[in-house]
């Protein structure tokens, strides 16, 4: 079953959904980790409360531009209050596939980017391990 998950993943990563830039977006969060090198850029068009349109970019490894792929998919049509409740349980089903602790941080960096976003917050957050 994971296989099938994973080739689902594969395609995600070499065939981006979503992915470029938005003219002019409502919200916009660049997010990444110093210590793997991911990155990624959410960009929001919100109309009545809603995820109108989702762009994204970035770069990283297979899991983390997986994600920000399966998850910019996932949230269009959505209201922001809906979208402020996403946990990392929304990623994992989304990917379908058991990660380890350094796998779960790259997967789960364009959520935090995506809630940033929705919460309209502004700039770049700097994440460091402890």
């Amino acid at each position: 079953m994971y296989d099938l998950y994973a080739e689902e993943i594969l395609d995600h990563y070499k065939f981006p959904r979503n992915r470029g830039k938005m003219d002019n977006p409502d919200r916009v969060y660049h997010d990444h980790n110093p210590l793997c090198g991911d990155e990624v850029t959410i960009m929001l068009r919100i109309e009545d409360g809603r995820v109108k349109d989702v762009k994204w970019e970035g770069q990283g490894c297979t899991i983390s531009m997986a994600s920000a792929s399966m998850l910019s998919e996932a949230v269009k049509g959505k209201s922001l209050e809906e979208l402020r409740t996403w946990g990392k349980e929304h990623v994992l089903d989304l990917l379908g596939i058991p990660l380890g602790p350094v796998r779960l941080k790259c997967a789960l960096l364009p959520l935090k980017a995506l809630k940033a976003a929705v919460w309209g917050l502004e700039g770049t957050e700097e994440h460091e391990e402890t």
